[in-house]
């Protein structure tokens, strides 16, 4: 299926006001099997009804995204979870009730005949969550049904955090873009697999796997989906979150950095670093903050952010620094690494 252009619409809610008008506008669209953009606590989604086969179609074509990347379905009550997943394991409900509504995907056996097959593309499991964010919530409420929803973004590139990154990308493609501001948590969720024993973390996101330990115990961490295997979860085999110009990862050491910057300008080439405040110096042609030094829940927040804001130079490199994989931070690593298609500056 083709993506016809169509006028995109920008809608702008506020929980201080009666937003059930806007909401009913991207109802009305979704239930008639169109989609529509929105926010969630991590990036903006791009939904829809994941029980209708051509809408979910819908997602594919606008994103230009590989028919074998399988999809999270959100729910916007834990009750409905049974809907649509068989075998629910104890531990699962423990981490229902510590961590719904928030950043993490769950992955179960789904109930077989509910969701469209190609949310799950050649798979009998589904990932669901229940996103932390007031315009989600609410959307989802209005709707009375759940949302297969990946990012709000063309396939490969920078997730979107706000409304205006992704009429940047997906502007024509799509009929509707619900603004509820900037996302807080900054990287998608963690997705965590219930039918192995332990439980595995597909991708590392939004909850860390400390948090994710301290209530069920230990659990496997799994790397990117090797050879030509389908991805069992999104973000595990395809490039991610790339910018237009090449990206390296580079230490968190103030004369490496220099150094590089000096070296790259020998060679003629416009530089833009993306690192912590503490970091920034005279030296490079833009620089782009994460935040404060070893605030790791800032660089999350503002890393799809900082990425974006380098698409609009003409920088011919960006260098962007690493940190530990403690906390968030894995994620941070998981998203730089891919963006950077794994290339390191030495």
């Amino acid at each position: 299926m083709g993506v016809l252009f169509v006028e995109t619409k920008i809608v702008s809610v506020d929980n201080h006001i009666d937003n059930l008008a806007s909401y009913q506008q991207a109802v009305d669209i979704l239930e008639k099997g169109g989609v529509v953009a929105f926010p969630t606590e991590t990036v903006y989604g791009l939904g829809a009804l994941a029980t209708d086969e051509r809408a979910v179609q819908q997602i594919f074509a606008a994103k230009g995204r590989p028919s074998d990347n399988p999809l999270i379905v959100h729910i916007g009550t834990k009750e409905e979870v049974e809907n649509y997943a068989i075998d629910i394991p104890e531990t699962a409900q423990l981490l229902m009730d510590e961590c719904w509504p928030g950043p993490l995907t769950l992955v179960f056996h789904k109930r077989p005949g509910v969701i469209a097959e190609n949310v799950t593309p050649g798979f009998q499991t589904v990932g669901i969550r229940m996103p932390d964010h007031p315009v989600a919530l609410a959307l989802l409420k209005q709707l009375g049904a759940p949302l297969a929803a990946p990012s709000a973004n063309r396939s490969g590139k920078p997730s979107p955090t706000e409304a205006g990154h992704v009429y940047t990308d997906l502007q024509g493609r799509i009929p509707m873009i619900v603004d509820g501001g900037r996302t807080g948590v900054g990287v998608e969720s963690t997705v965590l697999d219930m039918t192995t024993a332990p439980p595995t973390i597909l991708r590392p996101g939004g909850l860390t796997r400390e948090k994710i330990e301290s209530i069920i115990g230990p659990v496997n961490a799994e790397s990117n989906t090797p050879g030509g295997e389908a991805p069992r979860a999104p973000g595990m085999k395809y490039a991610h979150y790339a910018p237009e110009s090449p990206l390296f990862v580079i230490e968190l050491n103030k004369e490496l950095i220099r150094n590089a910057v000096a070296s790259l300008h020998t060679e003629g080439k416009k530089v833009a670093v993306i690192c912590p405040d503490e970091f920034a110096h005279g030296e490079a042609d833009w620089y782009f903050s994460f935040g404060t030094l070893h605030d790791k829940d800032a660089m999350a927040a503002n890393l799809y952010h900082a990425i974006r804001k380098c698409d609009e130079t003409d920088a011919d490199v960006i260098l962007a620094t690493e940190t530990d994989v403690h906390g968030v931070g894995a994620a941070v690593m998981n998203r730089l690494n891919k963006a950077a298609d794994g290339k390191r500056f030495k």
